[in-house]
């Protein structure tokens, strides 16, 4: 049997470090595959740099490992916020557009109706009733 010139499997270095490293960022990527909030089709890729540095006899070299591992990003999401001043205090207000337009109501899954900020329309219904009505037709 012909012995090897160079005997230096990778999975024996640095007694089975180097090996570990790679196990574990062999982990990270296939969590990242199978996370539902990436995109399946993106490359993922472990880069392995092997730095060997010898002394000066040239007798004996130190050999260090470094990993790079590049995921796929998390895939963003986006909605549309309503925003604009109250009348009344002047405040600045910002609230998420839940409906698909502005003014416009829509159910909930439980099937509530609620308006495009998704407030209940019977909590601003009864609200509305708490007001005081002013009959313009009576007398002062």
């Amino acid at each position: 049997m012909v012995q090897k010139r160079i005997d230096l499997p990778l999975s024996h270095l640095a007694n089975g470090a180097i090996q570990e490293k790679l196990d574990y960022e062999l982990k990270k990527v296939f969590d990242n595959i199978h996370d539902k909030n990436t995109k399946a089709q993106d490359k993922r890729n472990i880069t392995i740099k092997l730095e060997f540095k010898p002394d000066e006899n040239r007798q004996t070299v130190s050999v260090t490992s470094e990993f790079t591992t590049k995921l796929a990003n998390v895939e963003g999401v986006s909605t549309t916020v309503l925003t604009g001043r109250d009348l009344h205090t002047g405040n600045i207000e910002a609230r998420e557009l839940k409906s698909s337009s502005p003014g416009q109501t829509y159910f909930d899954d439980d099937v509530t109706p609620r308006t495009d900020v998704g407030e209940p329309v019977d909590v601003i219904e009864q609200e509305m009733n708490r007001k005081k009505v002013i009959n313009l037709r009576e007398g002062n």
